[in-house]
């Protein structure tokens, strides 16, 4: 079969691909990660994942079936262990640098450019970051980046075919986060305003897109279903990001959005590269793709959506100022930026910044980001330490609750070993994996606002409070108090509704 093509014309020739020098690169971010995967521990959305996985369904509240599924597979077949759960983030962050070279040699960038664009992705915090600790980002970032490889490699070849692969990555993307459908808007509203106008033209683009719908329908019948939570997921993390930037989120949206790119080489050929992709008549026909990220940007903007959503484009940007500086030394003011001791210092800084490098007693005074990975397990051995101080009577008939999805699945995952017994949660999608059943009658609580079990039980008192030492504590984890609530109110059936909710505490939220 072969694919329709724009243009019967010869290719415009490109570089070889640096084979060598960029897998060396990629080697090294693989070295990195897989060097730290096991320090500190598991992140809350990790244990959250695995939990989830048991509870297959179309969808979730807040995210599409990928990775819970993801991590059930590779628990399943790999024993457990954070290795093995990690392994795929690691890959795909050494599968990241390639492609962001591979989008400097679309764009004609030889060796030098090619390495420039894969180390400024190799030394970014943000990168760094999503392919240490397994999250949507993770898979989402990687899809992203090809995508981009493909609409660029598009605008050279005119191959149709690379469209069609183009909606096929894009199917994959939506069974693990929503956002790529931001992305493709601004991308077709560009190329219309623009040009490539044929880009909008192409069947191939339009079978992809209708992949894209079909695999997708199961998740979004099930978010009609039960009322579109995700979409009052935008409300609660627009609610987050002003709490996080103080009530001004958009105030620092655009300063955090570069700073995530990499101080200091990152952020400086980021700027630079969506600059010279908007001004360059050479880059004339890939223009379209700085106007989409600006479009995208505005979304964001507009929605306070976070500041990671803006950084599955930065390959493409990093891409572009290497095969620019390429062509053309840069001014004398900023000539010291892409050389290799910033490189090598804007490493440091990354590291220092949001990888568990340092002992983990330490990580609190270094305002490593990492800090969310420790802690986890003493949070099982505080509620354990409470549940066997109880009566056994007491102990007969009673459940675990944790205010946070967090602490339900750190506690799911870490209690088999002390003997806890079920746990629940009213948090987000732990709430549909189940309640309570009607003869329980005492429940420790983990978390949790006084005034609310007081009214909804006989009797509420503190038997613990979690405290691991550390000042200032993970910030997710944060100190949460162990209720023991007996006599509820009301059967459980009527009762577990009001457990139902979307935000975090206010002592998590102003500090995530």
């Amino acid at each position: 079969m072969h694919l329709p093509v724009e243009s019967q014309s010869a290719e415009p020739t490109v570089p070889p691909f640096a084979w060598k020098s960029v897998s060396l690169v990629a080697a090294a971010v693989a070295a990195l990660l897989l060097g730290v995967v096991t320090r500190y521990g598991y992140d809350g959305d990790e244990t959250y994942f695995l939990v989830a996985g048991h509870h297959v369904d179309w969808s979730y509240v807040d995210q599409p079936p990928l990775l819970p599924l993801l991590a059930r597979a590779l628990d399943s077949l790999f024993g457990g262990g954070l290795i093995a759960l990690r392994l795929p983030g690691i890959l795909l962050g050494a599968g990241g640098v390639l492609l962001t070279a591979s989008i400097a040699r679309e764009l004609g960038g030889g060796r030098r450019a090619q390495v420039i664009a894969a180390a400024s992705s190799a030394v970014s915090p943000f990168m760094l970051y999503n392919d240490h600790v397994l999250t949507t980002m993770t898979v989402d970032v990687f899809l992203w980046t090809l995508i981009t490889w493909l609409l660029v490699r598009w605008v050279r070849v005119r191959r149709d075919g690379l469209l069609l692969w183009a909606g096929l990555a894009t199917a994959v993307a939506m069974q693990g986060k929503y956002l790529i459908a931001s992305f493709w808007p601004v991308v077709i509203a560009s190329a219309l305003v623009v040009g490539p106008r044929e880009l909008v033209r192409r069947p191939l683009l339009w079978a992809g897109a209708a992949v894209t719908v079909l695999t997708a329908a199961p998740s979004l019948i099930w978010q009609a279903r039960h009322g579109w939570p995700q979409l009052a997921m935008t409300t609660v993390i627009a609610g987050e990001q002003e709490a996080l930037f103080g009530g001004h989120a958009r105030l620092w949206f655009v300063p955090f959005v570069l700073v995530s790119a990499g101080l200091v080489v990152g952020t400086v050929l980021f700027g630079h590269g969506l600059w010279r992709l908007l001004r360059s008549d050479r880059l004339r026909p890939y223009r379209f793709l700085g106007w989409a990220f600006l479009g995208l940007l505005a979304l964001l903007l507009w929605s306070d959506g976070r500041t990671a959503y803006a950084g599955g484009m930065y390959p493409l940007f990093w891409a572009v100022s290497a095969v620019e500086l390429q062509l053309r030394e840069p001014a004398r003011w900023w000539r010291w930026v892409p050389t290799w001791p910033v490189f090598a210092l804007t490493a440091l800084l990354s590291a220092h910044a949001v990888l568990p490098v340092f002992p983990v007693s330490e990580a609190a005074k270094a305002g490593n980001l990492s800090l969310l990975q420790a802690g986890w397990p003493k949070l099982a051995d505080t509620v354990s330490d409470a549940y066997h101080a109880l009566p056994a009577p007491t102990r007969h008939h009673l459940v675990l609750i944790g205010e946070t999805y967090e602490y339900a699945s750190v506690l799911d995952r870490f209690g088999p070993r002390h003997g806890l017994p079920p746990v629940y949660s009213g948090h987000r999608g732990y709430w549909y994996f189940g309640r309570p059943a009607d003869d329980v009658n005492a429940v420790l609580v983990v978390g949790g606002d006084e005034g609310f079990l007081r009214q909804n039980f006989a009797d509420t008192r503190p038997v613990a409070q979690f405290d691991d030492g550390r000042r200032p504590p993970n910030p997710v984890l944060a100190a949460p108090k162990v209720w023991l609530c007996t006599g509820p109110r009301e059967p459980w059936s009527r009762l577990w509704p009001k457990f139902y909710h979307l935000r975090n505490p206010p002592e998590i939220t102003e500090r995530v």
